[in-house]
């Protein structure tokens, strides 16, 4: 026990681990000593090695933020480029107002601060170059407001070696708001959206914290999201796409008509069927489907869908099909049918079809599920859905 105390302290004392890849490390360190070099590169050529060299403290600091830290605010394009033009002014300003002292450079820094959070720019690298500007060598101040060629330069360099290099490797950047996605094209809120955390509940989260955080409301909300969806995974630990699918499948060949199609669907009361070749599912055909052939061949009536032409299924059924493992836990189930808009999900075992799931199985095995719970007495909360 005293020896556990000690350790204990010691662990507090450290800081929390990154919660990042080590190929993160490697992928961010490389792309910043290439995104420095040649920005370097290129402004000693442009403006001469000394003035290069005076310029790389800043920007050495605005590589590690667009490389390391990509995902947060403070290490977008606009920041980068907006803070080095605000502070370069500012520091100009103020050398040629006041001189070069040590408390003209702490008041360009405080001025420049300001300057970048009025214009949404901030970038902690920004005060660097402020300060540099008030205390400049003999060679930056011989170029005077020219001063700002360089520094632009440097910045315009890193950020589109940012841009290609992150994207090169797998990395969304600049990070702008993911297109929402919108399949039935209407303004309703997507179904995971109307019960939980909404977008106007993090504004006011932010507001009520009244300081910076340095992540993007969007990051913010994928974080949250995906927290949630770790806990519905813990909730629902156990029940299989294989645990609710159903077995008896009714699915057509290429081969099948618009009319032995329908058919089978009013049978059965389905909206969807797959369709089989082989034993090997090649394409889903949905009541949309059919209707629309129905509808493309002229002034859609239900007896003009079985009179004209036999139209096989393999001129109408949709060949990009999303499936799902027989072993998919069901908390992965709920996007595609509860977000994507698809009524019906066939189950594979390997390349075998062995069952389906709509959107009743889905329902019905989550309410087994919650009257499981309650039965056993378990206080254990189901995340919103």
């Amino acid at each position: 026990m005293p020896a556990s105390r000690p350790q204990s302290r010691l662990q507090r004392l450290l800081p929390a681990p990154l919660n990042i890849p080590r190929k993160e490390w490697l992928r961010a360190g490389f792309g910043a000593l290439l995104g420095l070099f040649l920005a370097g590169y290129l402004c000693s050529l442009a403006y001469g090695p000394s003035i290069a060299l005076h310029l790389l403290g800043p920007l050495a600091a605005s590589a590690v933020l667009v490389f390391a830290v990509h995902s947060g605010p403070l290490a977008q394009p606009w920041p980068v480029l907006g803070s080095y033009a605000l502070a370069g002014v500012v520091g100009l300003a103020m050398r040629h107002g006041f001189g070069d002292g040590l408390w003209v450079a702490a008041a360009a820094l405080g001025v420049a601060i300001l300057a970048m959070c009025l214009l949404r720019c901030l970038h902690p690298p920004g005060g660097g170059v402020a300060v540099s500007a008030v205390l400049a060598d003999p060679g930056l101040v011989a170029m005077g407001d020219h001063l700002l060629e360089p520094v632009l330069l440097n910045a315009l360099v890193l950020v589109a070696v940012a841009v290609l290099y992150n994207r090169l490797t797998g990395v969304r950047y600049p990070k702008n708001a993911a297109p929402r996605k919108d399949p039935h094209h209407t303004h309703d809120p997507l179904p995971g959206e109307r019960v939980g955390i909404r977008g106007e509940d993090l504004d006011q989260a932010l507001a009520e914290i009244g300081e910076f955080v340095d992540v993007t409301r969007d990051e913010l909300e994928r974080i949250i999201l995906a927290t949630e969806q770790h806990a519905l995974q813990r909730s629902l630990g156990g029940i299989t796409a294989c645990l609710v699918m159903s077995r008896d499948i009714q699915a057509a060949t290429p081969a099948t008509t618009l009319e032995q199609a329908w058919r089978m669907l009013a049978d059965h009361h389905l909206k969807t069927l797959p369709v089989l070749e082989d034993g090997h599912l090649v394409g889903m055909v949905s009541l949309s489907d059919l209707v629309g052939a129905a509808m493309a061949r002229g002034r859609f009536s239900w007896r003009g869908l079985f009179r004209r032409q036999p139209v096989r299924l393999e001129q109408v059924m949709s060949r990009r099909v999303v499936s799902v493992d027989c072993g998919q836990p069901l908390e992965r189930l709920l996007p595609l049918l509860g977000e994507q808009g698809l009524h019906c999900l066939p189950v594979l075992d390997g390349e075998r079809l062995v069952g389906v799931i709509t959107q009743t199985d889905l329902i019905a095995g989550l309410k087994r599920h919650l009257l499981s719970a309650a039965a056993s007495g378990s206080d254990q909360r189901i995340p919103a859905l």
